[in-house]
């Protein structure tokens, strides 16, 4: 069932909808991943597990001997410190500034330490932004821009222009005015993706039970904080915290030390150094007891389950590499114990793994998969087991030389890769890291014995002060897992990690499911207007994150519709139904007949008010019950027609309009998925209120948002509009 024309074109555009965008917003990093390296020589060749890695202990060996890049350090007299890595195995070099600051908290605005790093490189005193992206061009170099500074490489002939820009940047930015508004813009289309997407929404809950909201890694993006970042913040945050004294330049490649040293003088030396404020937050604490969060996501056909709590592990202990083999055995590679379980014995998931990460502040233990909301609470049992498991039991020899020979493996794969070396001399000045940290990192990761890998299980593990995070729906899942909570409660979240307010889900007396619908009918213009329609026009444009849409639909005596989809102008699917007949005509010209429920979709979408027809009979409509949505109460209706498809609609409690519909709809890959539709802005026209914003979700790579810009009553639309062909 479908609310207006466009619905029933939700499977043509498919074909048409853009690919989803990655947004800016990380996570922690994940410690299943070898530190990345590069090496000045050949990484040495570590013997890699085939066939059945479980069917015999591998023969451990001695650790093979790293042989690193020496990185030559030195300071400026501004205070900046750089360190130089050479390799001159190829004609390249890159350099990195990278601005060593403490996390600062953004508040009501979060997101403009980002912004800032976005539009670092849009423009300076003297070169705008498609200057500096033409002279980074011409010489075919790369530069990019974060909030820590600056990257570039680029052939090693053409090392001074590459600085020329790069000093220039960094010392001169202007954050043009135009460049906020654009970022703000790709901003706005990012986070109406994360909505719809459960996995976006799991991680920055995540962040926020994790961390809180006093805390930095708590902190997230949303509508109404990016609406308050301005130019004023960034520059005031760039001012501050853009310092050469903190900072540290990495150069990596085919250059000379005493090459190096003159570049960094000539180019940075001038960068003035100044006081920079440090700051002290409060450690995270995990749950004392087991926490269970959940925030609806309606319709989902999914759960993301996602167990998770604050750790205390600092880089360069030497608990990290330990823990780091230690959550490998569990969930770090594909053959962990909690894939193997999820994936491969249960199948309730195409993948679940674990992170343990550590950091500076406060690291983060994570535990995730996405299962069918059928097996949500017996997705969480097999989590839990496996948890307690490494708790409470030594791995087998056999599997941890496996395990060990894995991590070996992805570290000397990394070592291939050109450049990192630079950053394993960054971590190295950052923590105060041994001066042979890496190149003893196989030697370490072979002598962790299985006896401080179940000390590490004991000391980071702790599935009793845990949330259990789940992003599902709430109808089929929410009541289940209760059974996790030692208290038997489930804490709800919306999408933003703020608590769902206590709704009054007691639905009052008198109200039933007519009269709801009844009162949207009242609230719309009411049926004595309604029935003053004789036809309607519309012009909606349909935008993603890729080309728009346009889709008019012509509507008369709410008996005939006829409508057409065009992208750029050119027509690209029509449909017109007579009144007894309907047609769809695509690309090319070929047609074809609708029937069955097609037909009945077109129907309803005929009628000014399909609403109407709930009340004659040949709808069975059920009132649910009540819940938040958006932060205000709405009332929840299923809606039955008569060939047996089902609606979900929410009518707010307020105001009477209906706020959204979810159908569930058959995706590409042949499971059902829940298509969300939100109707906002409604406005008169000749007595009658038409919603003139939807934005669609679930089925599509992006949200799609449908903007009216016009609507035209009574226009006196010819009858050959509806003519079949």
């Amino acid at each position: 069932m479908k609310k207006t024309s466009f619905f029933s074109i939700l499977s043509l555009l498919l074909i048409f909808a853009c690919s989803p965008k990655t947004g800016d917003k990380t996570t922690a990093t994940d410690t299943n991943k070898a530190p990345v390296a590069a090496a000045t020589g050949k990484a040495p060749k570590i013997p890699m597990p085939t066939g059945n890695v479980r069917a015999a202990a591998p023969n451990p060996g001695d650790a093979p001997k790293i042989q690193i890049g020496k990185a030559e350090t030195f300071q400026l007299e501004n205070g900046l410190t750089v360190i130089v890595v050479e390799n001159h195995k190829l004609p390249r070099v890159s350099y990195r500034i990278f601005v060593d600051s403490d996390p600062v908290m953004e508040k009501e605005a979060a997101g403009y330490v980002s912004m800032m790093g976005d539009l670092l490189t849009k423009g300076t005193t003297t070169r705008t932004k498609s200057k500096i992206d033409e002279e980074v061009d011409f010489i075919g170099a790369s530069l990019y821009s974060d909030a820590n500074g600056l990257s570039g490489a680029s052939l090693s002939k053409h090392t001074d222009k590459l600085l020329e820009v790069m000093s220039d940047v960094l010392l001169n930015p202007v954050f043009p005015e135009e460049e906020l508004e654009k970022a703000k813009r790709r901003s706005e289309s990012d986070l109406a993706s994360q909505k719809d997407d459960a996995n976006a929404i799991a991680g920055n809950v995540a962040n926020i039970l994790r961390y809180g909201k006093g805390h930095p890694y708590g902190e997230v993006m949303t509508e109404a904080t990016l609406e308050k970042i301005n130019l004023d913040q960034i520059r005031k945050h760039y001012q501050t915290y853009f310092k050469p004294n903190i900072s540290y330049l990495v150069v990596t490649g085919d250059i000379t030390r005493a090459k190096a040293e003159t570049q960094a003088k000539k180019y940075f030396g001038k960068w003035t150094r100044g006081e920079v404020p440090e700051h002290n937050y409060t450690l995270p604490r995990a749950p004392e007891k087991t926490q269970v969060d959940f925030v609806n996501k309606p319709g989902a056909v999914q759960s993301v389950v996602n167990i998770t709590y604050p750790v205390e592990l600092a880089p360069g202990t030497p608990d990290v590499i330990r823990s780091r083999l230690m959550n490998a055995v569990l969930g770090g590679y594909f053959n962990s114990r909690i894939n193997i379980n999820l994936r491969e014995n249960k199948a309730y998931t195409y993948g679940a793994r674990s992170a343990l990460s550590p950091d500076e502040l406060v690291g983060s233990f994570n535990a995730t998969a996405s299962v069918r909301n059928a097996v949500t609470d017996s997705s969480i049992i097999e989590f839990m087991k496996e948890l307690s498991r490494m708790r409470i039991e030594k791995v087998p020899q056999s599997e941890l030389q496996v395990v060990k020979n894995v991590l070996s493996g992805q570290f000397s794969q990394s070592l291939e890769e050109p450049g990192t070396v630079a950053n394993f001399a960054l971590n190295t000045a950052r923590f105060k890291l041994p001066a042979d940290y890496y190149e003893k990192y196989l030697e370490t990761l072979q002598s962790v014995t299985a006896e401080e890998v179940l000390s590490m299980a004991k000391k980071y593990i702790r599935p009793d002060n845990a949330h259990i995070l789940v992003v599902g729906n709430k109808e089929e899942v929410a009541d289940k897992i209760k059974v996790f909570s030692p208290e038997g409660k489930v804490n709800f979240y919306d999408i933003y990690g703020d608590p769902v307010k206590n709704v009054n889900t007691n639905i009052p007396a008198g109200v039933t499911a007519q009269s709801v619908v009844q009162d949207y009918i009242n609230a719309i213009g009411g049926m004595a207007k309604i029935a003053e329609l004789k036809d309607v026009y519309s012009n909606t444009t349909m935008k993603s994150g890729g080309p728009s849409f346009v889709i008019q639909t012509w509507q008369k005596g709410g008996t005939k519709l006829a409508f057409d989809l065009s992208m750029n102008g050119q027509s690209m699917s029509k449909r017109i139904y007579n009144g007894v007949k309907a047609i769809e005509t695509g690309m090319g010209g070929a047609q074809q007949d609708l029937t069955g429920s097609d037909l009945l979709d077109i129907q309803e979408q005929a009628a000014f008010c399909k609403e109407a027809a709930y009340l004659n009979g040949s709808y069975k409509i059920n009132l649910k019950n009540i819940e938040e949505l958006n932060g205000k109460a709405a009332y929840v209706l299923e809606v039955e027609r008569a060939d047996g498809n089902k609606v979900t609609e929410y009518y707010d409690v307020e105001t009477s309009l209906k706020v959204r519909e979810i159908t569930m709809q058959e995706g590409q890959d042949g499971t059902m998925q829940a298509v969300v539709t939100d109707f906002s802005d409604y406005k008169e026209i000749n007595g009658v209120r038409f919603p003139h914003t939807l934005m669609l979700g679930g089925i599509f790579p992006v949200p799609m948002k449908a903007t009216v810009n016009e609507i035209k009553i009574n226009q006196g639309i010819e009858d050959s509009m509806f003519t079949l062909k």
